[in-house]
């Protein structure tokens, strides 16, 4: 069983930047992948990055490509997901993910 806390949403606005966190349980955490998910209103879940367990590969998708970076702290049992240049249409719900489990997400709400 793991568990995935989210924080570090809230309301920015465009031009500016954010901080997630998603602390997982677990001894095994650096045996996990990890990803990052969002939800739009009215859309479908859609990958935003990822990244290995050692954390030496890392994938994006193109809307976020450049602007977002995914880490991760073993040591922590923590992955990261730093937004620069936020943009109204990032407005999302975001999500940690990993295996078949999910967190609660946290609310990202970038304003014009």
């Amino acid at each position: 069983q793991v568990q995935l806390i989210e924080s570090g949403g809230g309301l920015v606005q465009a031009g500016g930047s954010l901080r997630l966190s998603c602390a997982a349980s677990g001894r095994t955490f650096s045996m996990y992948n990890m990803a990052w998910f969002r939800q739009a209103p009215g859309k479908e879940r859609e990958f935003v990055a990822s990244i290995s367990r050692g954390g030496g590969t890392t994938s994006y998708s193109d809307s976020v490509k450049g602007r977002f970076t995914i880490s991760r702290d073993n040591a922590k049992n923590t992955v990261y997901l730093q937004m620069n240049s936020l943009k109204p249409e990032d407005t999302a719900v975001y999500y940690c993910a990993t295996q078949a489990y999910w967190g609660q997400g946290t609310q990202v709400t970038v304003s014009s």
